[in-house]
């Protein structure tokens, strides 16, 4: 059998550790099935896990993970479409309170589209699949020349987790529930080198820090 090696000796872990910890709560969930109250949607960049980032408990998140974060707008075509199913399950079924969409630094789709990155196969599934973020590209100011191509980048991400709060909207059952209070939508920014968090403040206009004492107790803390 060759299924990773890394993966069984992951497993061996959790059943030292985790499992016999958190057993209850899986028997539990087994039983009466998942009500998480919120729902990340996430990158599936291996840097940016939201059950790590957030130290959630099985059962807390319900997480839907693609390229760059993105939600495109409300399509009721009849295509094959994984975000939105995620969506509705998790908004007509589970009535999740809230969607937080996260975004992260060092985002290698969003690299790949503002760097006009070649197709990795005739497919070119990334490319079409980025071309999402074209409304946020056309909004935000042009690169400027004393801005380094990183700080660019930083607006890009973050102004792709605005455009993902836009396309949310766009949807018929979350902009009712929205409306009448039931649900709430957030951005959210995760520093991957330093693992600082920011959250999009509306009335400021900007992204703003989460526990900035206590991540820069966090950095400055010894390490043994």
């Amino acid at each position: 059998m060759d299924f990773p090696e890394r993966l069984t000796e992951g497993y061996r872990h959790f059943l030292q550790t985790r499992l016999p910890e958190e057993q209850h709560r899986f028997k539990e969930l087994a039983t009466r099935g998942q009500k998480p109250e919120i729902m990340v949607i996430g990158c599936c960049d291996s840097r940016v896990s939201p059950e790590v980032i957030f130290d959630a408990a099985p059962g807390e998140l319900f997480v839907a993970r693609n390229v760059a974060n993105l939600v495109p707008p409300y399509s009721p075509d009849g295509a094959t479409r994984a975000v939105s199913a995620s969506l509705e399950f998790a908004v007509q079924a589970l009535r999740v309170k809230h969607i937080v969409v996260l975004g992260h630094a060092q985002c290698g789709g969003i690299a790949a589209h503002a760097n006009n990155i070649e197709a990795l196969s005739p497919g070119d599934f990334i490319g079409n699949w980025m071309k999402l973020i074209e409304p946020a590209v056309k909004k935000m100011p042009r690169r400027r020349h004393d801005e380094s191509e990183r700080e660019y980048l930083t607006r890009l991400e973050q102004a792709s987790v605005l455009l993902t709060l836009d396309n949310l909207m766009t949807f018929p059952c979350v902009n009712i529930l929205v409306g009448k209070g039931k649900l709430k939508l957030h951005g959210a920014y995760f520093g991957v080198a330093v693992g600082d968090l920011l959250v999009h403040d509306a009335a400021q206009g900007k992204f703003v820090p989460v526990a900035k004492a206590e991540h820069a107790a966090a950095l400055a803390a010894p390490r043994f």
